[in-house]
Parts: structure tokens; sequence; C-alpha cells
């Protein structure tokens, strides 16, 4: 598997001349699902899906890092049930410091030309999601006048919507570190982003307070958690992704379009469809699946991802 590193790493080297110094360097359908490799700039983040001992990761990440002519890798440990052990085990999940090479607190890279802010030893997010560069890409050359961009992160598919030419993006997100990462990236581009356009709180209370004003939006955004555990109740996106639609849906704009995601293998395209078809339907809302995105071409084989743009009456 070492040995096949520089000839799936040479598979992604036009993508830098294109202007995208974030991607999946190796896909897991490359390594029998044990491990990938994101390249952000000169800084490698290797996930690991099986058990290595101490010294296979360090001979991993070092092979992965000199492959790749990288300053630097970053360890994310990645178990199949990795909810609760991400609150108590968050060190060992997510080292701060590199497992092989030199620090990088903080990474400027490109997606498409547009520069964002990543931190490769923060979390076991670093910032941007590099399998929805297409669905970004597509926010950005379909942009309409007025966007909202709920489960907005760091703000990447605002961003996106800002350079697109829209007149007008909310960011909903519930926690306030990242919507400030959010603005940082803003600031890098030169957007205008004015604090009332970044939205701390439920986005389920933000879609419902939002309604009441009579306040609409020519494009919606949803790209939530696969599971989330709020205060009153527990998130399952194979279970309650028709009433997070039917929330959109009231504040979508006549002629308006919803662009749905899903990051879950476990929710096949048809039932993800269907989900979304039947709580626009309870609306009174109908609704044509326009176009279906996946994930970026360095993601070979990828299912997990699934991108939906809605096309409402």
């Amino acid at each position: 598997m070492l040995d096949s590193l520089p000839h799936l790493l040479a598979r992604r080297a036009h993508l830098p001349a294109q202007g995208t110094t974030f991607y999946r360097g190796v896909h897991t359908t490359e390594t029998a699902g044990e491990f990938a490799l994101d390249v952000t700039g000169d800084v490698g983040v290797l996930s690991l899906y099986a058990d290595l001992s101490p010294e296979e990761e360090a001979e991993l990440a070092e092979a992965c890092g000199k492959a790749a002519g990288l300053a630097g890798i970053y360890l994310k440990r990645r178990p199949p049930e990795a909810r609760h052990a991400a609150n108590v085990e968050r060190d060992w999940l997510s080292p701060p410091d590199p497992v092989w090479g030199e620090a990088r607190g903080e990474v400027t890279a490109l997606e498409n030309g547009v520069p964002f802010l990543i931190r490769p030893g923060a979390d076991l997010s670093i910032g941007l999601f590099a399998d929805a560069r297409p669905a970004r890409q597509w926010v950005r050359q379909h942009a309409p006048a007025r966007v909202l961009n709920a489960f907005a992160y760091t703000c990447g598919f605002g961003v996106n919507a800002s350079h697109g030419g829209a007149e007008a993006v909310k960011n909903v997100d519930l926690s306030r570190k990242v919507l400030a990462w959010g603005q940082e990236n803003y600031a890098l581009s030169g957007l205008n982003a004015p604090d009332e356009d970044f939205l701390y709180g439920d986005v389920f209370d933000w879609f419902r307070r939002l309604e009441r004003r009579g306040e609409t939006f020519d494009l919606v955004i949803l790209d939530p958690p696969s599971f989330a555990r709020g205060r009153a109740e527990v998130w399952r996106a194979e279970r309650d992704y028709g009433r997070l639609a039917a929330l959109a849906a009231a504040v979508t704009a006549p002629g308006g379009q919803i662009m749905t995601l899903v990051n879950h293998a476990g929710v096949s395209p048809a039932s993800f469809e269907r989900m979304v078809r039947l709580g626009l339907e309870g609306t009174g809302r109908r609704g044509r699946a326009a176009e279906s995105l996946g994930a970026g071409e360095d993601f070979p084989g990828a299912t997990h991802l699934k991108a939906v743009v809605w096309a409402l009456d």
C-alpha cells in the first residue's frame, strides 16, 4: 500500500494548478478502507479507520508526508462510533500536534481559487469538508439574490454564494466559534460580512423565527450533521430530514430552490429524495429534484455524500 502512494497522489496533481490546494489526496476506497489523506497547502491530515500500533502510525504518516512533499502530517483517529469518544478522548482522536514533521496551527488553502482557513490540529473537523467541493462550486455558479446557509459551520457555502453575486447571505449555526471562523473566511476574500448576517442559535428555531418575520430566500442550503443531540431531542438525518425540508420550504420564496445534503453512507439516494419529497409535500409545496451532485473527483467510488438541488413551485 505504501508503495502505491506516489501513484495515487499523482492522480490529483492537476488540482493545485486549477486553484485547489485543499483536496482528498488518497481516499479510503483506494486503501481498502484503512486510511485517507487530505492535503491542505503544505500540510497533510491523515485519517485512520483501522487500529494501528504507534510504530505503524508513525511509519504511515512519514510515508504520506514524503510521498506528497508535505511539511507535516496531523493525525485523526476515526473509530466507527466516535460521538461519545469525541467528547472524552478528543486529544487522542485528534492530537493537537503533528505526528510527523513541522507544526502548522493554521493554513490558508484554496478551493477553486477561494481561500479558506484550515486548522489541522484543532479538532476532528478542520474547517472545510473536501467532499462538498462540487456543491460549493454549484452555489457559486448559481447564486441567486438571497441565500440562507443553514448549519453553516465555517460558512464555505456562504462565502461561495457571496462570490457568486448573492446580494444577501445569512449563515446560521449553533456555534459562535465556527461562525467567527466563517467571518475570518469572508475577510480572507475581502467580502462584506456584517455581523447581522451571522445568526447564532438552533437552526430549527431560526427557521421558525424567520418564517414569523416573513423573510424568504431564493436558495436555502441544508447541510446538517448526520446525528446531533440537542437539549430537548436527538436529530437523526435518516429519520428527521423530511421535517427539516418542511421548515426550509416555509422560508423559500416562490420559484426558489433548496439544496439538501446528507453525509451518511446508510441513506440511499432514493430514500433521501423520498424523505425530502414527503417533507415538501406536507407543506403543500411541490418540489422537483433538479440536480444531483456527489463528492469530487478526488473521492473515487464514494457514495456517502448526497447533494440534491430542489426546484420549488
